[in-house]
C-alpha cells in the first residue's frame, strides 16, 4: 500500500521560505511522477509543481522562479522548495504520486504566509 506523509508546513512572514517533504512508503518511487498541489477554502485543488521519473520538472505560472521541486529517489522523497513567499500562497499544500496511472495523495500540510 502506497503512503505519502508530508510535512515541512508551518506560518512563515511575507519573503520568507519553506521547504516542503514529501516522504513515501510502498511504491516503486523511482518510476513515479510527483506532483505538489495546493487548495484554499472553497477552490479546487490546484497543480504546482510536478517532476516525472526522469526528473523533469515543470511549475504553474504563478510560482515559477520562486518554487523548486526535486526527488531523491534514493530516500524516496521530494520536495518543494518555496522562497519569495506571498500571502497568496497560503493554503493545504499536498503532494500527489502517480504509478501506473493510479494515483495516491497525502494528507496536506498548512501553509501560512502572514506578518
Amino acid at each position: 500500500q502506497v503512503q505519502l506523509v508530508e510535512s515541512g508546513g508551518g506560518l512563515v512572514q511575507p519573503g520568507g521560505s519553506l521547504r516542503l517533504s514529501c516522504a513515501a512508503s510502498g511504491s516503486i518511487f523511482s518510476l513515479s511522477a510527483i506532483g505538489w498541489y495546493r487548495q484554499t477554502p472553497g477552490k479546487q485543488r490546484e497543480l504546482v509543481a510536478s517532476i516525472n521519473s526522469g526528473g523533469n520538472a515543470n511549475y504553474a505560472d504563478s510560482v515559477k522562479g520562486r518554487f523548486t521541486i526535486s526527488r531523491d529517489n534514493a530516500e524516496r522523497t521530494a520536495y518543494l522548495q518555496m522562497n519569495s513567499l506571498k500571502p497568496e500562497d497560503t493554503a493545504v499544500y499536498y503532494c500527489k504520486l502517480t504509478m501506473f496511472s493510479r494515483d495516491y495523495w497525502g494528507q496536506g500540510t498548512q501553509v501560512t504566509v502572514s506578518s
